[in-house]
């Protein structure tokens, strides 16, 4: 009886999350030789599901803003980098990230890999893929052996059903990976893993990243599973971000991001005990980027045996203030 009424409450959450393999009035449903798809309008996004029972794996906005997913947190990556002109992406699904990057940094030059051919099918039918970025129908390890291009930003974003294919999370491909980034350059890593804390996927993989990359460093995006990683050989990617004088500038950012309404502030800091402190601001929920503000901000505190504490402290629009150089809340 319990399992019934979870297994029901969780098919009634929001399409961001709840998309499960039992929706009706499709746009489009069939097979390919990797996945099972299904492509369904929404009043203001068309999203791809492949295989899992619940869940969006690729999604484009009808009013070309942000999603609300981590595909807006993996946007850091450029600013993170030395420059923005070059980023690859494996496991390209429908373009979702590269519409970003294209609406964000319009002159940079993106080359999407995606295994899945069908996928590729259905974002150019479904999805608006802007037709002037070239996607490979490969495997991504394999196309990075067989590839000399480096690039300022590599994305890998690579599944199989729920899982990380195993020949992209060896210390190898990571490898190869490092070795096709420009001097300067960062990779973003999507993981989306349940399993966390000490012996869990996410933290193998994280220490096989580390172990190949000097500047890591990890963000949850709020209300998700989804956990972007960031990785550099060269200075500090968090130092760079600070100092950025890019094309894209803070006030154009900021502009950007108030059309979409939402925005977050993050911090983070490593004490010399092995502690390690995130604060993040936020003016209300990605998940309700047009509504009203509820500004919180979240603390999360990671003590050197591994035990974690979390706090959320809300507040209202009147308690906060903000500016064009930051928030206080």
């Amino acid at each position: 009886m319990v399992s019934a009424v979870i297994f029901v409450a969780t098919s009634c959450v929001s399409p961001l999350t709840g998309f499960a393999f039992w929706e009706t009035n499709l746009a489009y449903e069939g097979e390919s030789i990797y996945n099972y798809l299904q492509v369904k309008n929404l009043s203001d996004r068309t999203i791809l599901s492949t295989n899992v029972l619940f869940g969006v794996q690729s999604v484009t906005m009808k009013d070309k803003g942000l999603t609300g997913m981590y595909y807006d947190t993996a946007l850091a990556a450029p600013a993170l980098a030395d420059n923005a002109n070059s980023a690859l992406i494996l496991g390209m699904g429908t373009g979702t990230y590269a519409r970003q990057l294209k609406q964000y940094y319009p002159k940079m030059n993106i080359t999407g890999v995606e295994i899945d051919q069908k996928i590729t099918d259905l974002a150019g039918e479904y999805f608006d893929e802007p037709a002037d970025i070239p996607v490979t129908t490969y495997d991504g390890r394999a196309w990075l052996a067989a590839s000399h291009d480096k690039y300022d930003v590599i994305m890998v974003d690579a599944y199989q059903d729920i899982t990380i294919p195993f020949q992209m999370s060896s210390t190898e491909f990571f490898t190869m990976v490092r070795e096709h980034l420009n001097p300067g350059g960062v990779m973003v890593v999507n993981m989306n893993m349940h399993s966390d804390g000490e012996g869990s996927i996410n933290q193998a993989l994280c220490d096989t990243i580390a172990s190949l990359f000097p500047h890591v460093y990890t963000v949850d995006i709020p209300g998700a599973t989804n956990r972007e990683l960031f990785a550099s050989m060269d200075g500090d990617p968090l130092r760079t971000l600070a100092q950025e004088k890019g094309s894209v500038t803070a006030s154009d950012l900021r502009t950007q991001l108030d059309k979409a309404g939402y925005e977050w502030w993050y911090f983070d800091t490593h004490m010399d005990d092995g502690t390690q402190i995130v604060v993040v601001f936020y003016t209300k929920s990605m998940i309700a980027a047009k509504g009203p503000l509820t500004p919180f901000a979240t603390i999360e505190i990671t003590y050197p045996d591994g035990r974690k504490t979390e706090e959320r402290v809300d507040a209202t629009p009147s308690q906060c203030r903000f500016s064009t150089d930051g928030c206080d809340v």
